[in-house]
């Protein structure tokens, strides 16, 4: 299946949100930990509970509770700095979002802060034959925000910079000529029979 990128096109207001958003995690929502220098079994995702408690190995049970995810992981590398030496460490938030529409494999995903858009749509399988990548939609809070497809892969933004949250939704919807193949159909055959009519009349 021949793959199309896109650009994305993002409001003002949406941008505006960017900073809020790298800060929120909920529960049902986690965190990917990696140590590049530690032979210790760590490295991996990791889930919040229900009642909002992340347990990791090595440093327990954190309370991610009325905590933005600056402050968690922020205690995450102190708890792991009192246990190692200068560890190079990485953490990223990981959100759970539903991707639907004309996706290979709709569903629900956890999409790290730092994954690409195209990388996003590629955990669903991509888009199919019938996607309009051009009139995407961000569905956040019962109001969408359309994406467009385009600086996305020019400037090589990720998750964090054109603003994914938690809870949110892709939708890629279905080009037109696809839902109305038969008309379109019908309008060619018309448009045959015409200058087929004319041509023969004019002989």
């Amino acid at each position: 299946m021949k793959k199309v990128f896109f650009i994305l096109f993002i409001s003002l207001n949406l941008f505006s949100s960017i900073n809020s958003f790298a800060q929120k995690i909920n529960p049902g929502d986690g965190v990917r930990v990696a140590f590049l220098d530690i032979s210790d079994v760590i490295t991996g995702d990791y889930y919040i509970q229900p009642n909002g408690l992340l347990n990791l190995p090595q440093i327990g049970i954190i309370n991610t509770t009325n905590k933005n995810f600056s402050e968690i992981k922020s205690i995450i590398e102190s708890r792991y700095d009192s246990l190692y030496k200068n560890p190079h460490l990485s953490i990223n938030a990981l959100f759970r979002i539903n991707i639907l529409g004309e996706i290979e494999n709709p569903g629900f995903y956890f999409v790290s802060d730092s994954e690409k858009f195209t990388a996003i749509l590629a955990f669903a399988g991509g888009p199919t034959e019938t996607a309009d990548l051009s009139n995407i939609l961000l569905i956040r809070d019962f109001e969408s925000i359309e994406i467009d497809v385009e600086e996305i892969i020019q400037k090589g933004r990720n998750a964090s910079d054109f603003g994914l949250q938690s809870g949110d939704q892709i939708y890629i919807p279905r080009r037109w000529w696809a839902d109305n193949s038969g008309v379109v159909t019908t309008i060619i055959s018309i448009v045959a029979l015409a200058i087929t009519s004319y041509a023969v009349f004019f002989q």
